[in-house]
């Protein structure tokens, strides 16, 4: 995995992810993958995992892609579609490419899959960069 100093600072200071099990797993300039656990404290009443964890899993992976290039960068927007359920137990992994860059902003999209391969949720996001533009 490449050394990308701002991403793991950021990594290293977002308690949020870290308490819920997230971990980056790989990363490259415009992209990341994240893994997270779905743990039974994780599921809603209809025993699926809770969509707005599933959007945090792929939201981290979005901000460790976009923040790849070095100046801080947040979501100026995002939305996800759904496509199947995940339950107790299941090992999620996000996966965010750029799509592409534009003056401070930027488009990502995220891949959020099943370990066996089935697609959980696609998200899209939008970037701001508040830093200088490269």
């Amino acid at each position: 995995m490449p050394h990308l100093p701002s991403v793991e600072a950021m990594m290293a200071r977002d308690e949020a992810s870290r308490r819920l099990g997230i971990e980056l797993v790989d990363q490259g300039e415009g992209r990341a993958v994240t893994r997270m656990t779905v743990r039974e404290d994780m599921v809603n009443g209809h025993a699926m995992a809770h969509g707005g964890l599933i959007f945090t899993l792929a939201d981290t992976a979005f901000a460790c892609a976009c923040n790849s290039f070095g100046p801080v960068t947040v979501a100026a927007s995002a939305d996800i579609v759904f496509v199947a359920p995940a339950r107790a137990g299941d090992v999620l992994e996000a996966e965010a490419v750029l799509r592409t860059r534009f003056g401070r902003a930027g488009l990502y999209d995220v891949t959020v899959r099943r370990g066996g391969g089935g697609i959980i949720a696609e998200f899209r996001g939008r970037s701001h960069q508040l830093g200088p533009v490269s």
